[in-house]
């Protein structure tokens, strides 16, 4: 499977497509400049060079080729980036990342946008295609360490159920990660601001937190 992650040039971006890549995936960082995606690519791969990893730096137009998608862009770039691609991502899985957020003094306070989520600002942009939304949570320096497997649940929402059936799939092929189903796009909004107390964690106990639910079997 090809993946493609629009304005994936970013730390969490690169750090997921390294890790997908490192797990067999084809995946292609998309920036508005492929030369742009090339540099970030090379840098990436540099520790990595004799892991053939499938990993390659294109346009935001050419990512939005793939047959699976990621939308990494800063959180209100997110639905007006779709929008421009929504005729190449007709029918496929766009898988929303972004958080939206913003910093007052020492703390992230979560953003809340029209819809009251991203991913749901997102499908109402590309109705055609499947919006789901994952990856929230994790820290995206540590995603990028692949020396290390990754601990932790990804809550993921999509209105259609193969679409959460399919991001958990992507995100379970990474080692001690687990996907689980959280419902509807109309759950999104809380998780996305979630990651605003996570960030708060962080800075008070100086960590890299992520999410575990306890008592599912």
């Amino acid at each position: 499977m090809k993946i493609g992650i629009i304005g994936g040039t970013g730390p969490a971006g690169k750090g997921l497509a390294l890790r997908l890549s490192s797990v067999g995936y084809e995946v292609e960082i998309g920036s508005r400049s492929s030369g742009r995606a090339a540099e970030v690519v090379e840098d990436t791969l540099e520790p990595w060079r004799d892991c053939n990893y499938k990993l390659s730096g294109v346009s935001n137009e050419e990512a939005a080729r793939a047959g699976t998608v990621v939308l990494a862009t800063p959180w209100d770039s997110c639905a007006p980036t779709a929008k421009a691609f929504r005729e190449l991502l007709k029918g496929k899985l766009v898988i929303c990342m972004a958080n939206a957020l913003a910093r007052v003094g020492n703390e992230f306070h979560a953003l809340y946008p029209p819809r009251g989520s991203i991913a749901a600002d997102v499908q109402a942009a590309i109705p055609l295609s499947r919006v789901s939304m994952a990856f929230q949570h994790l820290p995206a320096k540590e995603l990028g360490e692949i020396e290390h497997n990754m601990e932790g649940d990804v809550l993921v929402c999509a209105d259609e159920q193969d679409s959460i059936a399919e991001t958990i799939e992507i995100v379970e092929k990474m080692p001690n990660l687990r996907g689980l189903d959280c419902g509807s796009l109309a759950n999104a909004a809380p998780v996305e601001a979630f990651t605003a107390v996570l960030l708060q964690l962080n800075r008070l106990y100086k960590t890299r937190s992520s999410v575990r639910i306890t008592g599912l079997e």
